[in-house]
């Protein structure tokens, strides 16, 4: 058995909405020969595709950057996004009517997702939002079938999603906004290695930016553990972190890791797709509260845009902005 997961982030830079970090864990009956990360794009070919250009009528597994759509298009700018987590997190159930009566709020309870408790995010409106369900079922079908015929199974889809008045309240504790990023991803692994504590499970995390040194924070995080480096350098670091106990972890820091790893590619689209959700509930809120209102994405410019036109709501509702908007 081999235990491969990845972990990847959405909304990190925005002022508005929440920061999601989604984990995806595979398992695999045969660990690669080579010692190298399997290609499951390769294995899973017949039905999965690595970029919407070759994918005819294969589900895409990529970076979600690469997946929505313009929103002035016909089409909805998240169909290809929401088919690839939906078809997945079918797929990953044994139930094959899993998506007959799902509903929004169950599917985030299924990623962990707890909603912060704000009125800007409790209506959880129309679900899917762009994709057929009749075509879903065929997807997730397809999709199973292959990962079985392959020894492939998903074993979880997971996200942890941080509204603003936790975000504001960790940076005003740390005076760090970068440890934010590390921590959730933290949270992440160590849900993964407590499942998994002797398979010797392999996590991928992209990497942004240009560090390269992880030792400090993985002894942080896990004090008693032993923490060889492996490597560190401009394109990855690879660390082997051992805990009395519980056994080995490897865990790798790469850049464009969605581009090379599906697990990562499923996270990154799994938490983009949970950050799109719960913007779509903030939009939702906010405009019934304000007819034409025009929708934001949550990013600075236009987040600011967004806060002076509701700026007479925002006070007469006595709303909290450090729940609301990030302080940076």
């Amino acid at each position: 058995m081999f235990i491969y997961a990845g972990i990847d982030e959405a909304g990190y830079g925005p002022m508005l909405g929440p920061l999601c970090v989604a984990s995806s864990v595979f398992i695999l009956e045969e660990p690669p020969e080579d010692g190298v990360a399997p290609d499951l794009w390769d294995d899973l070919s017949r039905v999965v595709s690595r970029n919407l250009r070759d994918a005819k009528h294969r589900i895409t597994i990529a970076d979600s950057k690469k997946l929505k759509g313009a929103r002035s298009g016909q089409s909805h700018p998240l169909r290809h996004l929401e088919r690839g987590v939906l078809a997945c997190f079918a797929a990953m159930n044994t139930d094959s009517h899993v998506l007959d009566e799902l509903n929004q709020n169950e599917l985030l309870g299924s990623f962990g997702v707890q909603v912060p408790d704000r009125p800007w995010y409790s209506d959880s409106g129309l679900f899917p939002l762009a994709a057929d369900l009749d075509k879903l079922r065929i997807d997730s079908s397809r999709l199973r079938r292959s990962m079985n015929e392959a020894g492939i199974q998903i074993e979880s889809m997971n996200c942890s999603a941080l509204g603003a008045g936790d975000f504001n309240r960790h940076v005003n504790k740390t005076h760090n906004k970068s440890s934010i990023n590390i921590w959730l991803v933290f949270q992440q692994v160590e849900a993964i290695w407590s499942r998994f504590p002797d398979a010797r499970p392999r996590i991928v995390v992209d990497r942004q930016g240009g560090r390269s040194a992880y030792r400090k924070e993985l002894q942080i995080a896990w004090p008693e553990a032993s923490i060889k480096i492996i490597a560190e350098s401009a394109e990855f670091s690879r660390y082997e972190v051992n805990l009395p106990g519980r056994g080995q972890l490897v865990i790798i820091f790469t850049i464009q890791a969605e581009s090379h790893h599906m697990p990562v590619a499923l996270a990154s689209m799994t938490a983009k797709y949970v950050r799109e959700l719960m913007m779509s509930r903030l939009n939702r809120y906010f405009i019934s509260q304000q007819p034409g209102l025009r929708e934001t994405a949550g990013y600075v410019e236009d987040a600011r845009r967004y806060l002076a036109d509701i700026d007479t709501l925002l006070n007469e509702s006595h709303i909290d902005r450090d729940e609301l908007v990030r302080c940076c």
